[in-house]
């Protein structure tokens, strides 16, 4: 029997997809699972798509990859991945290559990568975009781990990737954890995709008393222009589907407590940890929260006065325009915000991170897949140490022709008391860059006074203190 190019351990329906990925594309793959019934009708129903090797003991399935052994784990992140790593790891040799291609928490991949390698074993924390779809037609491949294994591993997860204009969706994002915390990343940005695409359609149905159907309609007109990706076009789907049920709008019968697996929280997190504002994907995940504070709601429903008018829109076409440029302006914010994450942990973790190669790949397969991440890429490959996105010309003047529209639309949500937390804030996050000059100045002021944690002057060199307590001079810290 000839030996597998490649292993695939975990045949839920994402390892399945890529099972199948692999095979379609040519290679001969191991599949395993702890249930052997999931690897039999793998085989079964979709063996004529390509060579596949079953086994039923983790022992047969490693024996039955060529060397060195390039194993996929897709299990549930956290103890169920560790628990298969320690199955593996007395079954292979020095220089395999393990890959955990779920949504691993970055910190656990540094660790694992960090103990394989003492063993001489090559650990990939690898981010996997598409979901079901993307996993078998060809997903956003983002694998870290060493260099070295990417020589190997890199061309066969390049060839089941995704491909945009000829150009794999797929490279080497760095060492140790760099490929989960750019997928982390991406899912953070996601959630404020999705979030400011809520928005939109809020506004638009309080402002215009439009219906989901019209609403859709709008959406798939913007999805022919500069908004056009992936969560567009579903959007546009979503909001015309109609309920069989009831016959209602099936946006309608949904109950509005939106779910969350934990990314968005990790990438709030770990901005949080790094120094790095990324108010748009917070705003986005708190968003999603208090959705699900059902009690909360209903109580605060029945005594929470709003004092809040009616929208005033005098012209229709106008104020959908306004909706419009004020997604497109906050969306860039958000992911401007996800790749200033991207450089700060590549600076604190020496990972040497390339931003256009992540816009690049990000173009095709992945749930974020956007017309202008085209833009962002060339953005990168003007300016590679560019400090925001928001900074590069195109984007700056794509910002400045939206922000009239951006500011009236934020102004309309506040004044009829239509909750609008990730337009609102990425404004915030637009005017703070832009201001002259910050608050915090006073801020320092008073952590100076109660703490005496000193102060800088603009108009000479030292940090300063001054004597609150006392005669209020100020001295030299």
């Amino acid at each position: 029997m000839a030996l597998a190019q490649i292993g695939v351990t975990g045949l839920a329906v994402m390892g399945r997809n890529l099972a199948r990925n692999f095979a379609r594309n040519g290679y001969t793959v191991a599949v395993h699972n702890r249930s052997p019934e999931k690897m039999h009708s793998l085989i079964e129903e979709h063996g004529s798509e390509g060579d596949f090797v079953g086994s039923e003991s983790l022992e047969d399935f490693v024996a039955s990859l060529e060397k060195p052994r390039k194993i996929v784990i897709m299990v549930q992140a956290g103890k169920a991945t560790d628990a298969v790593i320690d199955s593996l790891v007395p079954l292979v040799d020095k220089g395999d290559i393990i890959v955990d291609a779920g949504n691993a928490h970055y910190p656990d991949t540094r660790r694992r990568e960090a103990d394989l390698a003492e063993k001489g074993v090559h650990f990939v924390g690898s981010g996997v975009s598409g979901g079901e779809e993307g996993a078998l037609l060809g997903p956003s491949i983002m694998p870290g781990g060493p260099a070295e294994s990417y020589k190997s591993l890199g061309p066969i997860l390049e060839k089941i990737s995704a491909k945009v204009d000829g150009v794999p969706c797929c490279t080497h994002v760095g060492p140790d954890g760099a490929g989960h915390f750019v997928k982390m990343v991406h899912n953070g940005i996601e959630y404020a995709d999705m979030q400011l695409i809520a928005e939109a359609y809020d506004m638009l149905r309080a402002g215009l008393n439009l219906s989901p159907k019209e609403i859709g309609e709008i959406f798939e007109d913007w999805n022919k222009g500069d908004l056009e990706s992936f969560l567009i076009e579903i959007t546009a789907e979503v909001l015309k589907q109609t309920d069989a049920k009831t016959g209602k709008p099936l946006v309608d019968v949904i109950k509005d407590e939106a779910g969350q697996k934990g990314t968005g929280r990790w990438t709030v997190q770990s901005a949080l940890d790094l120094g790095v504002p990324v108010t748009g994907i917070a705003e986005a995940t708190f968003a999603r929260a208090i959705s699900s504070q059902v009690a909360q709601r209903e109580a605060a429903r029945e005594v929470l006065a709003g004092s809040a008018g009616d929208f005033h829109i005098g012209n229709r076409e106008g104020f959908i325009e306004d909706v419009r440029v004020a997604l497109y302006a906050s969306k860039v914010v958000a992911y401007a915000q996800g790749f200033d994450q991207i450089e700060r942990a590549s600076e604190e973790f020496g990972w040497n991170i390339d931003r256009g190669a992540m816009a690049r790949i990000w173009r095709g397969g992945c749930i974020i897949r956007a017309r202008f991440l085209n833009r962002i890429t060339e953005a990168y490959e003007r300016n590679p140490e560019l400090p925001s996105l928001l900074v590069d010309p195109y984007f700056t003047d794509a910002v400045a022709d939206g922000i009239s529209g951006w500011r009236r639309v934020v102004a309309q949500a506040a004044l009829a008391g239509v909750p609008a937390p990730a337009f609102s804030s990425s404004l915030s996050y637009y005017d703070s860059l832009r201001a002259e000059r910050l608050p915090a100045a006073l801020i320092q002021g008073q952590r100076d006074f109660f703490g005496a944690h000193t102060y800088k002057r603009v108009d000479m060199d030292g940090t300063f203190h001054t004597l609150w307590s006392g005669d209020r001079t100020e001295v030299e810290a």
